[in-house]
């Protein structure tokens, strides 16, 4: 594959069962997409909805793992669904799966609380991936969106990045996390073990006030903290 902030997770077998709950209004991808689910044995399909409008029932209905989120559609657009998701679930994993990778759709997705960010034509190699990475910790993203993202952010340090007072290894795990890293994989290109990635997390976590990756990863695209 030739995304560069795309890795396959390594111990695939063990992986729990992912339930999934779907929305998109377009009835073609909706079908394609629920073959797509069906077809992996650890991935488990809930339901496949044209809105989004009843998403906090459907949530307490299904309780899914793993939530696929068109960003286009009537009623409640993908956006204002994430944002209704985090008023009663900070830590339910939502991945935006759209036609869209301009600056806007992704830097509102992010703010909003997605956990990740899929392009459709691409759905078909990324999707499982995506969620198996999105359940070990992962914020994955579409290549070509990841580069946008790191794009928003400058080089240059600002004041009030100093004022969260992150370590140089905190900020280095820090941008791994942006840039779509599960923590296994972040424990591979550090060098370090997952007990000390997630013990560096925790640290990060209370440093920025958060209570988890996407959060963590919204507000250092937010406040440019890496």
């Amino acid at each position: 594959m030739n995304n560069p902030f795309f890795y396959p997770l390594i111990d695939l077998p063990d992986m729990q069962t992912a339930n999934i709950l779907i929305y998109d209004d377009n009835e073609a991808l909706r079908i394609s997409m629920e073959a797509l689910i069906t077809d992996h044995e650890d991935l488990n399909l809930l339901a496949a909805k044209s809105s989004a409008k009843k998403v906090i029932e459907d949530i307490r209905e299904f309780e899914p793992d793993v939530i696929l989120m068109d960003i286009d559609m009537p009623e409640i657009n993908g956006v204002e669904a994430v944002k209704l998701i985090r008023k009663v679930n900070e830590h339910l994993p939502v991945i935006m799966l759209t036609v869209f990778d301009d600056n806007e759709n992704i830097f509102n997705a992010i703010c909003a609380g997605a956990s990740g960010y899929i392009l459709k034509r691409y759905a078909s190699d990324e999707i499982p991936t995506a969620i198996r990475d999105v359940m070990s910790g992962g914020a994955p993203m579409t290549g070509s969106v990841a580069r946008k993202v790191l794009q928003m952010v400058p080089v240059a340090k600002n004041e009030e990045q100093e004022n969260y007072d992150l370590s140089k290894r905190e900020t280095e795990l820090l941008q791994l996390l942006v840039n779509g890293f599960s923590y296994k994989m972040i424990g591979f290109e550090m060098n370090i073990s997952i007990d000390t990635v997630r013990s560096h997390i925790k640290k990060i976590y209370d440093k920025l006030h958060v209570h988890s990756a996407t959060e963590a990863v919204s507000l250092a695209i937010k406040k440019r903290i890496v």
